[in-house]
This record gives C-alpha cells, structure tokens and sequence, in this order.
C-alpha cells in the first residue's frame, strides 16, 4: 500500500498515516536523512495515540519521539522507551518499502493488537 513519496516527509520530521482508513493515524514515520523508521501510533503504557496535534510526535529537539498522553520519550530509531512510565518497553515497529524513484509503501500489515 503506497503512503507517500519521500519528499513528502520533512527531513527530520514526522508524520502520521491512517492505511486502514479509520479516520485515525495508526502509523508514525520519522525521517532521518534516506532513513525512514515506522512505529504504530499506539504508547505501549496504555495503547493511546502518541500525538499531541496531527503529524507532531517528536520532542522540541527533534531527536525523541513523545507521547502526548503522559510524556514518555521512545528513541527514534529503536523505539525504545528511555523515560516515562513504559521505561524499557518498546514501540511496536512496521515494515515500509522504499522503491527507488521514492514512493514509500507499507510493507508489512500495522498488527492488530495495535490497531484501534
């Protein structure tokens, strides 16, 4: 399933997809440079969205993602949770394919425990 083109993902930024059109973004991705890491938007502490307004995940720095329930901090690349109440649990990765003229697709389905 197609998401986006990469130069539709700032740089150092992150976004929200809802693939399974919900209503409801059940997908994060941050970009780091050519890298793109994908998490299901769900805090694993009490399974809540993690933004605090659309497509805003990541922390003032810009170098955590947060959720804005409670204010957990995950590391970006491994989804680890390194402060909050989740401490040492971790973001429930998802796969995407990046096609060599920059479409980015899904490629593995969101799991359903994590789907809202």
């Amino acid at each position: 399933m197609r998401l986006c083109h990469l130069n539709e993902l700032p740089e150092g930024g992150s976004r929200g997809f809802d693939p399974q059109r919900t209503g409801q973004d059940s997908l994060l991705v941050v970009r780091r440079g050519e890298r793109l890491f994908a998490w299901a938007d769900r805090c694993p502490h009490h399974g809540t969205p993690m933004a605090w307004r659309k497509d805003a995940y990541l922390n003032a720095a810009g170098d955590r993602i947060v959720c804005a329930a409670h204010g957990a901090r995950f590391e970006i690349d491994t989804g680890l949770c390194t402060l909050g109440p989740c401490l040492g649990e971790s973001l429930t990765p998802v796969g995407l394919l990046i096609h060599d003229n920059g479409e980015v697709h899904l490629a593995t389905p969101i799991p359903l425990e994590t789907q809202k």
